[in-house]
């Protein structure tokens, strides 16, 4: 729906926020400035299942400087098929506190 606004930014804190219409688009502005976070979409390995990579995504947003280190630690793990979508398939990465869930289901191969 689009909610423009200006924030300004003195001594690393906000001073001002001023045009925004509602408070999703200033609380959106706020996270943005302060701590921005991004939901962290890949794939990872699966093995024994009826495709080789699993698609995954953090449950919560992902503080933005540690997405890329996310991405490298999930390049390393691999999971059993069967998985189902939903499933937790790595639990707190990077002790952020935020778990990597399928989804998709991914059969075993020979179901």
């Amino acid at each position: 729906m689009s909610c423009v606004g200006e924030v300004e930014i003195a001594d690393n804190q906000i001073v001002r926020m001023v045009g925004f219409t509602c408070k999703r688009g200033q609380e959106y502005a706020k996270n943005e400035v302060t701590a921005p976070k991004r939901v962290l979409t890949t794939t990872i390995r699966i093995s024994k299942g009826v495709l080789p990579l699993l698609p995954v995504v953090s449950q919560t947003p992902l503080p933005k400087e540690k997405i890329i280190e996310c991405a490298r630690c999930l390049a390393n793990i691999t999971v059993k098929a069967p998985v189902r979508e939903g499933d937790a398939v790595y639990k707190d990465i990077l002790g952020l506190g935020v778990d990597m869930i399928a989804s998709r289901d991914i059969e075993a191969v020979g179901k």
